[in-house]
């Protein structure tokens, strides 16, 4: 893997035994048995090893190819409370489990839209709010579940972007994100205004609220909604160029309707 000065990755290909919390911040050289590899730039796929044992877990749909030695069960993973929060969040009732038996195997995901592929390391300390259908896939010891916002306000006005997920547990996640993604540090206190759909994902540290657009005419004329997302600091936030959720509408006004 190649980078730069400033330590950002270069390569169009990801390599990992020792796992990335993101591409470009540290990078931690504990030896973890997982494998993986993201290959592509526009369209990414990440390619994973695994060990004989080993298990993945992903959304319903998710898997591009792998070897024939990778046994899929579909199940719950939690029960029926936690599959009606993932529901909630965006994502399947119903998760994929694949285990490598005999031998060492390989599984591969690809992402579902232009953007990119992201893997990060959790664990206690280090959970993560994550956009409506940011995950992709994860070994065993991660869970999903829906992130409630403080503010009662933030989950009722928000919008689509204000439904969220955060991600917990142990072991590696990777997440595919909308387009380019631009990386801010928050201070404790310090904020920052972005439009709805634009919140890729940021520190469980971090806060979420709403703040209406200022004006009548703002709100009725601007264009740009009724609301915005406030973060708070601590913590780091990742903001996304291309949400699906823009590109859908533009498209949407090509789209011919009968009469």
């Amino acid at each position: 893997m190649r980078m730069d000065r400033k330590g950002k990755c270069t390569a169009a290909e990801v390599r990992g035994r020792a796992v990335l919390r993101f591409c470009g911040s540290n990078i931690k050289q504990e030896d973890f048995v997982m494998r993986y590899e993201i290959k592509g730039e526009t369209l990414p796929v990440v390619i994973c090893q695994l060990e004989s044992g080993e298990k993945m877990i992903t959304e319903s749909g998710a898997m591009s190819w792998m070897s024939p030695n990778m046994k899929m069960e579909t199940g719950t993973n939690g029960g029926v409370g936690k599959a009606f929060g993932r529901m909630f969040a965006g994502e399947a009732m119903f998760q994929n489990t694949y285990t490598a038996e005999g031998g060492q195997g390989m599984i591969a995901f690809a992402s579902s839209f232009p953007g990119r592929i992201i893997p990060f390391e959790i664990g206690p300390g280090r959970e993560l709010v994550v956009q409506k259908q940011g995950f992709l896939a994860s070994e065993a010891g991660v869970t999903l579940s829906v992130f409630f916002q403080k503010k009662i306000g933030a989950g009722l006005f928000g919008g689509e972007g204000f439904i969220m997920q955060k991600i917990s547990g142990q072991g590696v996640v990777f997440l595919e994100f909308d387009g380019h993604i631009v990386e801010y540090d928050l201070a404790p206190g310090q904020q920052i205004l972005v439009d709805t759909g634009y919140l890729a994902a940021m520190d469980a540290t971090c806060s979420i609220d709403i703040q209406s657009v200022p004006g009548v005419k703002n709100m009725l004329f601007g264009g740009e909604g009724l609301f915005n997302t406030v973060i708070t600091g601590p913590g780091h936030i990742w903001l996304q160029t291309m949400p699906i959720s823009n590109v859908a509408s533009q498209i949407r006004r090509f789209i011919p309707t009968n009469g």
